[in-house]
């Protein structure tokens, strides 16, 4: 079966997901995060990807990134997940693949998903149960972009600087949007889109994301039952969070 076309635009919002092998963990000490956020910030810099929020998770990573070129997105997973790859294989002296096939990705509507899809990546420690607050999680961008504190690696997009004039306004009008629970829908459509390589948006902004493309638009209407989910163990609802 031929590969699914991945949408990658330039100067588009693009949510991206790597995982595991067999959802098996890729990092596995502290030094390893340092290391990945190293290359990470790196490769996005050699790229042309600027990034707006990122989660690093035991057995897979989320981005937020803006490409400068359609290119740019698999350039920088292919760049930082070589580099990360010779490192854990030679630190732990393992051989083999590390990631789970392709990287999944899906183009964001800015104007009615992309603050949800900030908060849909930094909440993963919270929905995973291993913290009760995003801040209390150091492998993401929450505290830079919720509490301020500097990160190399992010560049604010426009959306979440039109949150306040100031820096102090902007954190305290970001940390309000986590108060409520992310709406369930919001979720699930940022899930199903990853998971068909679907843009996430409105049906005029993914038909002609899809157009401009020149794919054909999977809904996902004959999909996965909706039952599925639901009946998968618990230990995979949790931690796992399904690698998205």
């Amino acid at each position: 079966m031929p590969r699914r076309p991945r949408i990658q635009l330039a100067e588009t919002p693009l949510h991206i997901v790597q995982r595991g092998i067999n959802r098996e963990p890729c990092f596995f000490a502290e030094e390893d995060y340092h290391c990945y956020l190293h290359w990470l910030e790196k490769s996005a810099r050699d790229w042309g990807c600027a990034i707006h929020a990122y989660v690093l998770m035991t057995n897979h990573v989320h981005l937020l990134v803006t490409p400068a070129e359609p290119t740019s997105p698999a350039r920088l997973m292919q760049s930082v997940g070589r580099r990360y790859v010779q490192y854990i294989n030679r630190f732990y002296r393992r051989t083999g693949s590390l990631w789970e096939g392709r990287y999944k990705s899906s183009v964001v509507q800015a104007e009615t998903y992309f603050l949800a899809c900030y908060r849909y990546i930094e909440l993963n420690p919270v929905r995973a149960d291993m913290v009760a607050d995003p801040s209390q999680y150091r492998w993401s961008s929450y505290r830079a972009n919720g509490l301020g504190q500097p990160d190399a690696r992010i560049t604010p997009h426009t959306l979440y600087l039109a949150q306040g004039k100031t820096a102090e306004e902007r954190t305290a009008a970001y940390r309000s949007l986590f108060r409520p629970q992310l709406d369930a829908e919001a979720a699930a459509d940022i899930r199903q889109a990853l998971q068909l390589g679907m843009p996430v948006g409105n049906d005029r902004f993914a038909e002609a994301i899809c157009a401009k493309a020149g794919i054909r638009r999977n809904s996902g209407k004959r999909g996965r039952p909706a039952g599925e989910v639901a009946d998968c163990p618990a230990r995979l609802r949790g931690q796992e969070d399904f690698g998205f």
